[in-house]
């Protein structure tokens, strides 16, 4: 098996990444920007956030016609001229959009990164016609986000449930039938493939599960490294690109995003050739 190479480092910590116009993009947390990145390494800011806003726990999807949408303080969309439209005074962790323009995003209302206790977390949604109500509660710790192609499946990981968590999307864009896709894991950003799997974390390692927990390929990470989020992309979308920073189990969380924020820029992104492309539009 092929072992991942590091395609990108320097960064803070990257995270919600994304396959778009034939680039990588993500967020690289700590020094507020969203960046892309091609398959030789070749990397851009495209967004240069406030100096003021969040330096963790933000990131980016699209709507169909190609508009950018950030996350953060509150929902933004990046207009075409270059002007950014407020879409919610809402603080959000993560956000995925469906085919329909459907868009999601969860949040928990907690402080993690200081160590308070932790709260239920929430899926909120944001229609086309910019209306947002809760459509999911008691989610632990809610995390990465990826939608089925067919727009009938939402998948979130619940990183404190240590769970990948299946809802169908109604005709209104509500979530029901919640159930659990698969157990036992360590979950944050996620990738699902063409054959309805999930690259998922599980510890130091990122593992391909299916729908009910079965591992179909197991990846270890380098010693001392954290899987934040994955993503799968390239020209046939058959590169899972992880994403990565220094972690110390020994240190607890606290001490380690301290770490990652004032101290060396420890991020990599990694690349892995697989054999089942990723799912969903490009």
């Amino acid at each position: 098996m092929a072992e991942p190479k590091v395609l990108l480092s320097g960064l803070g910590i990257p995270e919600s990444p994304r396959w778009h116009d034939d680039r990588l993009w993500f967020c690289n947390w700590i020094d507020r920007q969203v960046m892309a990145v091609d398959m030789d390494g070749k990397a851009e800011v495209m967004v240069v956030r406030d100096p003021g806003s969040h330096s963790m726990g933000y990131s980016i999807d699209w709507l169909p016609d190609g508009r950018l949408l950030t996350t953060g303080d509150k929902v933004r969309r990046h207009e075409r001229d270059g002007s950014v439209v407020t879409l919610a005074d809402q603080p959000a962790n993560e956000i995925v959009v469906d085919g329909r323009g459907n868009i999601y995003i969860n949040g928990a209302d907690f402080d993690f990164a200081g160590g308070a206790a932790p709260t239920p977390g929430y899926i909120k949604l944001i229609t086309p016609g910019g209306h947002m109500r809760q459509v999911a509660g008691d989610i632990a710790f809610p995390n990465g986000m990826v939608i089925t192609p067919d727009n009938r499946t939402l998948i979130i990981s619940e990183s404190f449930a240590r769970q990948l968590t299946a809802f169908d999307i109604d005709p209104d864009g509500g979530l029901s039938n919640r159930r659990v896709f698969a157990g036992d894991v360590a979950p944050d950003g996620i990738t699902m493939d063409a054959g309805g799997a999930v690259w998922v974390q599980t510890g130091f390692s990122v593992a391909r599960i299916a729908e009910g927990g079965q591992v179909r390929q197991r990846v270890d990470i380098p010693e001392g490294r954290a899987p934040f989020a994955l993503m799968l992309g390239g020209p046939d979308r058959r590169t899972l690109f992880i994403l990565t920073a220094e972690w110390r189990v020994a240190d607890g969380h606290v001490v380690n995003l301290d770490r990652l924020a004032n101290g060396p820029r420890t991020g990599e992104i990694l690349t892995l050739p697989v054999e089942v492309p990723g799912a969903g539009r490009p």
